[in-house]
């Protein structure tokens, strides 16, 4: 009988350490910027910084949450297959390093609201988009913290 109970709170616990391990590197519909409201309100009263080739608009919420908008003009690549690729890019970059922008939100009882727009000529390689992520990423943080 405690072995059947054992087992059972073993496999909960596990799937419970799994979820928990596999929800931190998630990015999904919930954690992006979507709404066309906020979105106009972020361009229109958000700040802005540059970090090569990003430039980066961001604004600081009441609720808790850190969400993403990523864009690459149509007058630098004509094609929209190069667009939904640098996006992609630009997600999953954001997507491996958002875990300590998140805690120092939650730590500073913040949400975020950020996107990022491509601003070079040239399809990236995936390099050439992750370090600059974490360079805005960096700069979101001691941004916060101020």
């Amino acid at each position: 009988m405690y072995s059947i109970v054992f087992f059972v709170l073993l496999v909960l616990f596990v799937a419970n350490l799994y979820l928990f391990v596999a929800k931190k590197f998630t990015l999904g519909k919930n954690e992006r910027l979507k709404s066309r409201k906020a979105i106009e309100q972020l361009f229109k009263e958000g700040k802005r910084f540059t970090v090569p080739p990003f430039r980066v608009f961001y604004t600081t919420t009441a609720d808790k949450c850190l969400l993403l908008g990523v864009g690459a003009s149509t007058k630098n690549f004509k094609k929209a297959v190069d667009r939904n690729r640098i996006k992609r890019l630009i997600r999953e970059s954001w997507r491996l390093q958002k875990n300590e922008l998140g805690e120092v939100a939650n730590r500073q009882n913040t949400g975020l609201h950020v996107f990022i727009i491509y601003t070079e000529r040239e399809l990236p390689a995936c390099e050439q988009v992750f370090e600059p992520v974490g360079r805005a990423i960096q700069k979101l943080v001691k941004l916060i913290e101020v």
